[in-house]
């Protein structure tokens, strides 16, 4: 199957899940990860139509979206892996969107960088729902007061929230706490379900789905 059919198939699956709990359609974001793939496997992907993409690593998006950018308008970057504080210069610059704000350190590196560069980049806050050790994120019970640090103490309009589930277990109680922990918190962008689990994400209220092995093959 070539990456436009495997594409499209993500894009109907999608809107079946919409339709299948009566959320309008469109109403859920695709943000296709294209981690470890270089320009010339996006590309076909860019010709298909999709805009939104994910990377892990500040330095390999760093090889190649600066050139996928300036040949196609509208091309919008999240940065869906770890940040260490000394890439946060070249992640505000680059990334659209950081959905992994997960520790007071980067929440205050890139509120001054943003200040710095006069730049406003979206931001979630990524919850270790899970409270897995080798994993980061704010623990749930922190989230409301690690939120409201990062809105009245650093000025930073947190967007949204963004979790990645165990592997090992069933994903849709772990999106069910983010949903709940996302309305305490006053926020409506959910960032969660991946490749395995997108449809399940879709039905406890994602608003953007990451997904990549299912759209541009194994890795």
């Amino acid at each position: 199957m070539e990456l436009q059919e495997r594409l499209n198939e993500v894009r109907s699956r999608i809107a079946e899940a919409e339709a299948g709990i009566k959320r309008p359609s469109g109403s859920v974001q695709l943000v296709a990860v294209s981690k470890t793939f270089d320009a010339d496997a996006i590309r076909p992907a860019i010709a298909a139509g999709q805009r939104i993409f994910g990377e892990n690593r500040v330095q390999e998006s760093q090889g190649k979206w600066p050139e996928l950018k300036n040949e196609t308008a509208g091309i919008e970057l999240h940065l869906i892996g770890p940040l260490q504080s000394n890439k946060a210069e070249d992640a505000v610059a680059l990334f659209d969107v950081i959905e992994t704000v997960d520790r007071e350190k980067i929440a205050r590196v890139l509120a001054e960088e943003m200040k710095r560069q006069g730049k406003s980049v979206r931001l979630y806050v990524q919850v270790n729902t899970g409270l897995e050790p080798q994993k980061v994120g704010i623990a749930p019970d922190d989230t409301a007061a690690f939120v409201d640090l990062c809105r009245n103490a650093l000025g930073l309009a947190i967007e949204g929230l963004m979790c990645i589930p165990p592997a090992e277990e069933n994903p849709g109680p772990h999106f069910e706490l983010l949903a709940k922990l996302a309305k305490a918190c006053g926020l409506t962008k959910l960032s969660m379900g991946m490749s395995g689990d997108y449809e399940t994400a879709i039905a406890f209220g994602a608003t953007s789905v990451r997904v990549g092995s299912a759209i541009f093959g194994a890795r």
